[in-house]
């Protein structure tokens, strides 16, 4: 199985793009990130008639989250067990965000995950965050528990560079967010719970980025970011016989700001 995530920021923007990539590469099964559309928007007719399956939730422009799948798409689940709400208007009631999506695909738990942003390290989207990982990371461990031999696939934009050499320059990001401790610290959590970095073993850094920004050439100037992974779990890990980003994706016009990030299964 080939395994695949991408955050596409717009999928109507990109979709045939997307299509030619699923079929350029050959891929299974693809989880997308900020898809920035409701569910009626989602343009699924143009996965459908190369053979994909579709489960996607979005509740507006920002956000979104979907999962396509030649090999089977079963038990959606639309957010995990313990999400955190978020409102972005003081006094309005919080509401789930469209930040995460499981499915079974091939006989693999795939879920797409939008990590909040945080924004800035005095923000409250920066708590909001925190708790939004941790809520992951309990939930995740959890299923680890109930079926150690379960593979479970968490991938997606996580919004956080855990390694130094990660970023192009960390004098940059010194007093931003991506690169905090406690952002790190949380993500080393879901590692530790069980679900490793399957993709670093096989594309190796420094200077090995999934994010560059379209503003001030950083695409050209190599000034990335490392922030889009796919965290497996014990029985995923162990069968994961290759990985890549295909940083060509990021060329051209009309690109996403993010590669996509690919994993081989045996």
């Amino acid at each position: 199985m080939r395994l695949a995530t991408w955050n596409v920021n717009s999928i109507r923007t990109r979709a045939d793009r997307v299509a030619a990539f699923l079929q350029r590469h050959d891929v299974d099964v693809l989880a997308l990130q900020e898809t920035k559309c409701r569910d009626d928007q989602f343009p699924e007719m143009v996965f459908s008639a190369i053979g994909y399956e579709v489960a996607h939730v979005g509740h507006s422009q920002w956000n979104g989250v979907s999962v396509l799948s030649r090999v089977g798409l079963e038990d959606v689940e639309v957010g995990f067990p313990g999400m955190p709400p978020w409102s972005a208007k003081e006094g309005a009631e919080p509401a789930p965000e469209a930040r995460a999506l499981g499915a079974t695909c091939g006989g693999v738990r795939v879920w797409s995950v939008y990590v909040p942003n945080g924004r800035t390290l005095a923000d409250p989207h920066y708590a909001y965050k925190l708790e939004w990982l941790a809520a992951l990371r309990e939930t995740a461990a959890g299923w680890l528990a109930d079926a150690p031999a379960a593979p479970v696939a968490l991938v997606g934009d996580w919004n956080i560079a855990p390694q130094d050499d990660d970023v192009w320059d960390m004098a940059v990001f010194s007093t931003s967010t991506h690169v905090s401790a406690p952002e790190r610290a949380a993500f080393q959590a879901v590692v530790d719970a069980g679900y490793a970095d399957v993709v670093r073993p096989h594309a190796p850094g420094p200077g090995v980025y999934t994010y560059w920004d379209y503003t001030q050439l950083r695409f050209p100037r190599r000034e990335g970011m490392r922030i889009d992974f796919v965290l497996g779990s014990p029985a995923l890990a162990e069968r994961v016989t290759g990985a890549f980003i295909d940083r060509e994706e990021r060329k051209g016009k009309g690109a996403s700001d993010h590669a996509p990030v690919v994993v081989d299964l045996g």
